[in-house]
Parts: C-alpha cells; structure tokens; sequence
C-alpha cells in the first residue's frame, strides 16, 4: 500500500503539528487586524498582507485558503436566497 495514512504519533509529529497551529493562530491575527485596517479592502489586503510576512508552505496555505473562503462568501451572494427574521409576527388575512 505504498505510504501509511494514519500513524502512531511521535513527539516530532505533534510539534510539528503544534508549528503550523501557532503559524495559523498568528496568520489569523493578521487577517484580522488587516481587515479592521483596511476596512472593505481588507478582504483582498488580509490575505496577501498575512502570506508576504508568513514564509514557505505556510504562506501559500494561508493565501490559497484565504482565495477560497473569498469565492465562496463572494458566489454565495448570487443566487442563493438568505432569509431574515424580521421580529414581526402578524399575522394579515
């Protein structure tokens, strides 16, 4: 079968893994306080602003994730219906 999926973890997998949660967390401290700078550009300035001081594979992790999440929230608004609660129970016959 070539390459095991799942494995025994070791103590160099889990610091590994510990690395790229903590770029993550930092990564979206910078998304965040890049969009609360630039306000309605913030969507395009965040991601490239957090990939450009991020180094390596990290980097395009953040802005390839950070393209998607961008499309789908951008598509979602055409053509899909959202519904509001507006508070007013009336009924009119």
């Amino acid at each position: 079968m070539g390459q095991d999926i799942v494995r025994v973890p070791t103590v160099k997998g889990v610091s590994g893994a510990f690395k790229d949660f903590g770029i993550g967390a930092v990564a979206g401290a910078i998304l965040i306080v890049a969009f609360n700078l630039f306000g309605g550009l913030g969507f395009l300035a965040a991601p490239l602003l957090a990939g450009s001081m991020i180094k390596g594979e990290n980097a395009k992790a953040i802005t390839t994730l950070s393209g998607v999440a961008l499309g789908v929230a951008l598509l979602s608004g055409f053509g899909g219906k959202t519904s509001q609660a507006t508070g007013n129970n009336e009924v009119v016959m």
